[in-house]
């Protein structure tokens, strides 16, 4: 077997393949072009599309070039998915998305040297292909008993399904077939969500230029309750800073259960296997230590926003906790742990709380009797600082970077306030 297929097997990235043994045999022969699609949905990728990254820099690191499409036409219409029609987009919005994430997979691949990653855009190629076209040159090799027998389109032709989302597998497939016949592509890779797609563009290549391609699925990444890896209560983790901050991304990766930390180690840190499996142990034999999480959120962080970013939130962590000051983080990363902690607003920096109604405001407690208890007992603190009197009432002199506060209780329990005006 083929060293990369046995580490991406290792890794858990393979959930669907065609021919392992002839895929191996192609990767061995020499320099294979690559490729995987990002549809711009939404403004940003998410923490599925980067396990298709982390495919690609696996297979770049071997000396394969990947190919990055980003769907500027495929976009406009969105693959069809169980929950129901997608809702389409304006064309403006797709192409404020088309670049936005191209910046995005462009800083995580690397674009430079012979096998240099490619960005490609199949709005290039789609723009001028007339209906007339597309039916003649790519639907004629489409059975629609095949495309009715799609898990996700049997699962909507009860509620209904437009023709649009229905054929959207044409041009995924015609993605495939162009990259083969401009660039010489002979791979996709993809989430198993999109296995049917993949295959439809393998055979679709058969058909019409009678060649062999292949494919491989990676699988869909779930909690040990078997929910959405990626998704919290707030939404989903996406890789744009805007959106999720650094902060928030590591703290996520930081909170990983143990029975899956390592599993989601393998797939998105790029450590060598002996490493990861000493890691592994330690964790098993010290679970408390939280190794393995450590490890996952310093690495994707460092990956997907930089190693300052990710030390700025380590830092913001140890601060939020009583480990260093406050007063040493920036007006940034401070709203980012206040939004994280779904800071309780203040209207009026001239008329700020109590400390008592502060801590009843952030959640810290559940009522003011319990926070005049909570600082009798010394174990109420503003910005690190142990408070004594229950009749004490913030000043601005408490107000960090001039808008936030952190309050906490004991050693885990914080909350925040912050000003609106």
């Amino acid at each position: 077997m083929n060293v990369l297929i046995d580490e991406l097997q290792w890794r858990g990235l393979i959930a669907h393949s065609t021919d392992l043994d002839a895929l191996s045999a192609h990767l061995d022969a020499g320099s294979v072009s690559s490729y995987v699609g990002f549809d711009p949905t939404a403004p940003s990728i998410h923490m599925g599309n980067l396990v298709q990254l982390m495919v690609q820099r696996a297979l770049q690191r071997a000396g394969h070039q990947p190919f990055l499409l980003v769907g500027g036409s495929t976009g406009l219409i969105g693959d069809p998915k169980q929950a129901g029609e997608r809702v389409m987009n304006d064309e403006e919005t797709v192409r404020g998305w088309v670049e936005r994430i191209r910046a995005q997979v462009g800083r995580l691949i690397d674009l430079d040297g012979e096998r240099g990653a490619r960005l490609v855009n199949n709005l290039d190629w789609t723009r001028t292909i007339s209906a007339l076209d597309l039916l003649r040159d790519v639907g004629k090799h489409f059975s629609v008993n095949r495309m009715l027998d799609r898990e996700v389109v049997k699962s909507r032709l009860e509620a209904g399904i437009s023709y649009t989302e229905f054929s959207y597998v044409l041009l995924q497939s015609l993605d495939f077939r162009e990259l083969y016949r401009t660039y010489g592509v002979t791979m996709q890779t993809g989430g198993s969500d999109q296995w049917g797609n993949i295959t439809a563009g393998i055979d679709l290549i058969r058909r019409s230029e009678g060649a062999r391609a292949h494919g491989v699925g990676t699988p869909l990444l779930t909690k040990a309750d078997g929910t959405k890896f990626g998704k919290t209560e707030s939404g989903t983790v996406w890789l744009d800073p805007e959106m999720t901050s650094p902060y928030a991304f590591h703290q996520y990766f930081l909170n990983a259960e143990d029975a899956m930390v390592v599993a989601y180690l393998k797939v998105f840190s790029e450590r060598p296997r002996e490493e990861i499996e000493e890691i592994a142990r330690q964790s098993a034999d010290k679970p408390h230590l939280r190794i393995a999480q450590r490890a996952l959120a310093d690495d994707i962080t460092d990956l997907v926003h930089g190693r300052a970013e990710r030390e700025s939130a380590a830092a913001a962590a140890a601060a939020l906790f009583g480990q260093s000051e406050l007063h040493d983080l920036d007006a940034r990363t401070l709203a980012a742990v206040a939004k994280e902690l779904d800071a309780a607003p203040v209207a009026n920096a001239t008329q700020l709380p109590s400390v008592v109604e502060a801590l009843v405001a952030t959640g810290v407690v559940a009522s003011k009797s319990a926070a005049r208890r909570t600082i009798d007992e010394g174990g109420a603190y503003v910005n690190n600082v142990k408070v004594t009197d229950p009749e004490a009432v913030l000043s601005s002199d408490d107000l960090l970077q001039g808008r936030f506060v952190v309050v906490r209780r004991g050693r885990k329990t914080v909350g925040a306030l912050a000003l609106t005006d």
